[in-house]
């Protein structure tokens, strides 16, 4: 039986590894830069695994963006490529894409004890959806519905692009000043790794300080370390994730449980934990008991996307 492939291809880095017993294998990072196009980045890594071209039978790709018809072209990296093309170069026999959150919301259901924090105690009710929120470098939201016989199914969505959600005059303040930067105000332009900066120079744009910091590591670094803008900045980040959060779960009726992905929150994890999240995530007016027992969890795992693609790939070949 020939081998599967599975890869996670972001902006900057390509995650991709064998898809056996269910579980990944020999895992590879590549830089996409490095490369012309996907299928000479997954030549290299059948190289370095001493494997010829044609012993890959079957692959699953992550892809950022929405997936339709031969030609895919990837939005964060120059790559692009057609299927029948890539089944020509590589010797496959068989190319699955899958929108990104959709992977990663199907890796969700192969997380282990060690993988993830807990955020809001709760027990999940196991066929109701769950909501997949990530901040990264932009703001991730998928649905992932359990489907019964250990089969489920992701709903993709553009969820980072709703409009952030204001609460207070502070934040109306802070609100009116991101929107004479750059327009129109998505969740995704506070809530991401560029965001951080841009909630930075609101805070100061508003209280009248000199901004000092201009990146997301040194504003996560000096607000853990006690400086008040940065940690107010920290704060305020936390606050707009809960109410995003748990404005799908009102929409979906996730009680399944919320999960925490991406690269910025495990950045400052315990401060995260102990922030204005869980009050900001169920201060809902009327609706706010809804949320008594829904489980938020902050995922640690750093291949959900990989493992999301190896479970697609099983379910579209069972």
């Amino acid at each position: 039986m020939k081998l599967a492939l599975v890869g996670d291809i972001g902006g900057t880095n390509a995650r991709f590894a064998l898809w056996k017993d269910q579980q990944l294998d020999a895992i590879q990072v590549h830089a996409t830069a490095d490369y012309r196009c996907p299928e000479d980045a997954i030549k290299a890594y059948l190289q370095d695994q001493g494997l010829a071209l044609g012993s890959i039978g079957s692959v699953c790709l992550s892809v950022a963006g929405p997936v339709s018809g031969d030609e895919f072209r990837f939005t964060n990296n120059h790559w692009r490529l057609s299927r029948q093309a890539f089944c020509q170069a590589l010797q496959v026999e068989q190319l699955l894409l899958v929108n990104d959150f959709s992977a990663m919301a199907l890796g969700m259901t192969r997380l282990q004890p060690d993988e993830f924090r807990v955020v809001c105690e709760g027990v999940a009710e196991p066929l109701r959806p769950a909501v997949v929120i990530g901040p990264g470098t932009g703001l991730g939201v998928g649905t992932l519905l359990n489907l019964g016989d250990g089969r489920y199914m992701a709903l993709p969505g553009e969820g980072g692009h709703v409009d952030l959600p204001l609460s207070s005059s502070r934040e109306t303040q802070l609100w009116q000043h991101i929107h004479d930067e750059i327009g129109h105000v998505s969740a995704e332009t506070a809530l991401s790794g560029s965001g951080l900066p841009r909630v930075y120079r609101a805070i100061c744009a508003v209280d009248g300080h000199e901004p000092r910091l201009d990146t997301p590591e040194a504003i996560t670094a000096a607000g853990l370390a006690g400086d008040p803008i940065a940690r107010e900045v920290l704060e305020q980040f936390s606050c707009w994730l809960g109410r995003v959060a748990g404005n799908n779960v009102l929409t979906t009726g996730a009680r399944g449980g919320v999960y925490i992905v991406g690269g910025v929150i495990p950045r400052f994890a315990d401060f995260f934990i102990h922030s204005g999240f869980a009050k900001s995530f169920a201060d809902k007016g009327c609706m706010s008991d809804y949320f008594k027992g829904i489980p938020v969890w902050l995922v640690t795992a750093p291949y959900s996307g990989l493992t999301g693609a190896g479970v697609a790939l099983e379910q579209a070949q069972g």
